[in-house]
């Protein structure tokens, strides 16, 4: 991972860790129900935004890598990697 992504990503990541801090004080002070699933959602949206920036510096890293060494066995791992990954966060 590139040094100023994993800063950013980091950033991000410690910011969610106080969403869900939040969240949880929510839970304990008995706040109503809708703005605990509202804060539910901007945490999941959240941390989206974390895997769409670390999905796309593995593509413009690591999958750019695999097509450009030519390695074809790479290329179908790194691939296989990325449709698996693409795949589970749909669910």
């Amino acid at each position: 991972m590139r040094k100023e992504i994993k800063a950013s990503c980091l950033k991000r990541l410690k910011r969610i860790e106080g969403q869900v801090r939040g969240l949880a004080n929510m839970v304990e002070d008995d706040r109503y129900c809708i703005d605990i699933v509202t804060q539910i959602a901007a945490a999941r949206a959240a941390l989206r935004r974390v895997e769409e920036e670390i999905l796309r510096d593995h593509v413009a890293h690591c999958v750019e890598h695999a097509i450009t060494s030519g390695d074809k066995a790479d290329q179908r791992r790194k691939i296989a990697e990325l449709m698996d990954v693409v795949s589970r966060a749909d669910r």
